[in-house]
């Protein structure tokens, strides 16, 4: 029952999450576009999960605290954690942008809504912090600086449950390819396209299917590198995609992996993309399996 009002709560406010997502993205697309190397810096590429989901443990736990410290008579404590809440939620912040500018549909009206909520708690915070000023141990902190505070974190929270219903209802910065199994059985491969002789073409992006799944191949001499079609970030399909030194890019949001490994070079996408191992079968036709099995 909770769960439906709040869904019907965030959906009434595609009329302004909508168009103003529309315009956000289009800047922070073009902003981040510019330098992918901060790109996947922020996103955390580097890491193998997405930076942003760290990183925003920090602000909740800390300004949580400077409720503890109000309770507790501490002003000092709670001015210098209400100060260092707002400086990594700023943090939290710059690589959440850097995940919203990859981010399309649903998903990203409800990234509108949930950093909407996170920037009005910030202003709040900020509000509180210099209510706070200067800080005294003796005087305590003002009533109108606690109220805020304890405000900020309610929105906080709120923000919290929008950004959980991204990822965790609509799958947003989750790998396409979480519940693959590995699998151990060499599977009979059927390439979309083969030459008069049964060869799969060479040099290009050539789509197949294995079983439920679909693989792009890329054949190299006699050598066939394979990996899985959808692409992890969003699952575009990467057979639709280019091929850059060695790498394919993902037509959607250019994300690049590395094809005779799956392993991601260039973001949005911080995970690797699914490999597989090819082989002629006797009989003619082509075989394939997981890489790693």
């Amino acid at each position: 029952m909770l769960a439906r009002l709040t869904t019907r709560l965030m959906d009434s406010q595609g009329f302004w999450t909508k168009p103003l997502g529309n315009v956000a993205y289009r800047f922070l697309h073009w902003f981040f576009g510019a330098m992918p190397a901060i790109r996947d810096l922020l996103i955390g590429r580097w890491l193998g999960h997405p930076l942003h989901a760290v990183l925003t443990d920090a602000p909740i736990g800390i300004l949580m605290l400077v409720i503890v410290f109000d309770v507790l008579s501490m002003p000092q404590a709670a001015a210098w954690a209400l100060a260092l809440g707002i400086l990594t939620m700023l943090g939290a912040a710059l690589a959440g942008f850097a995940d919203y500018a990859d981010t399309d549909g649903k998903a990203r009206e409800r990234a509108t809504l949930h950093s909407t909520l996170m920037l009005v708690a910030l202003v709040v915070f900020i509000v509180s912090l210099l209510l706070r000023l200067p800080v005294s141990a003796a005087a305590g902190a003002s009533t109108g600086a606690v109220l805020l505070s304890l405000l900020g974190f309610l929105i906080v929270a709120g923000a919290a449950y929008v950004g959980g219903d991204i990822v965790y209802v609509l799958g947003n910065m989750v790998s396409r390819h979480a519940f693959r199994g590995a699998g151990t059985k060499w599977i009979s491969l059927e390439p979309a396209e083969v030459g008069t002789d049964g060869s799969i073409p060479e040099g290009r992006p050539v789509k197949a299917k294995l079983g439920i799944n679909q693989l792009v191949l890329v054949r190299q001499g006699t050598k066939i590198l394979a990996l899985n079609d959808a692409c992890a970030h969003a699952g575009g399909s990467l057979a639709e995609g280019k091929l850059i030194d060695g790498t394919i890019a993902c037509p959607l949001h250019d994300s690049r992996f590395r094809m005779d490994t799956g392993y991601v070079t260039r973001g949005p996408s911080v995970y690797d993309q699914p490999a597989y191992e090819v082989r002629a079968r006797e009989g003619g036709g082509w075989e394939a399996r997981r890489s790693g099995s």
